[in-house]
């Protein structure tokens, strides 16, 4: 009886400040282990193949369901593929950018290192007559309409 009982038994260890005791539970008498019959064992065999079974309108729906999932993962493969060459282009049309930027600057400051102003000077006063302007000659005026000057407007007098 002793062995019949401890099937039937459950096991619980309680920790009590520093000691551990052991309890044991008996189970519920309506959760006791009973044999099933070959009736009620059928039954369920027949329940569970007829759960396993796919009638032709379940595998049309289920077979509608994987192409759609199968299409909607090309596409977005598709997508990701097309933004990823995108990103690629732009990544290629900024790096030329930035070489035509380096380039432009090189030239203007090659262009401003080869103009000699000492030799504009020379020309421009020795062979066209130029000459700077006196002190009389020179109007400043304070013009609080615009931020620019437009040609079309006069000048005021003094």
């Amino acid at each position: 009886m002793a062995a019949g009982r401890k099937a039937n038994m459950r096991e619980r260890y309680v920790v009590d400040g520093n000691t551990v005791r052991k309890e044991a539970w008996e189970q519920p008498a309506g959760r006791q282990e009973r044999r099933q019959d070959p009736r009620r064992r059928m039954q369920l065999r027949r329940r569970q193949e007829r759960a396993l079974y796919m009638d032709l309108p379940y595998v049309v729906v289920l077979t509608i369901a994987a192409i759609c999932a199968l299409g909607i993962c090309v596409n977005y493969l598709h997508m990701q593929s097309a933004m990823t060459k995108q990103m690629d282009g732009i990544e290629t049309l900024e790096q030329k950018v930035e070489t035509l930027k380096a380039e432009n600057d090189a030239l203007e400051t090659r262009i401003n290192t080869s103009v000699d102003l000492d030799y504009v000077y020379k020309v421009a006063t020795e062979e066209l007559g130029m000459v700077y302007a006196g002190k009389d000659q020179v109007v400043l005026y304070d013009n609080t309409e615009s931020e620019y000057i437009r040609q079309n407007e006069d000048i005021p007098k003094q």
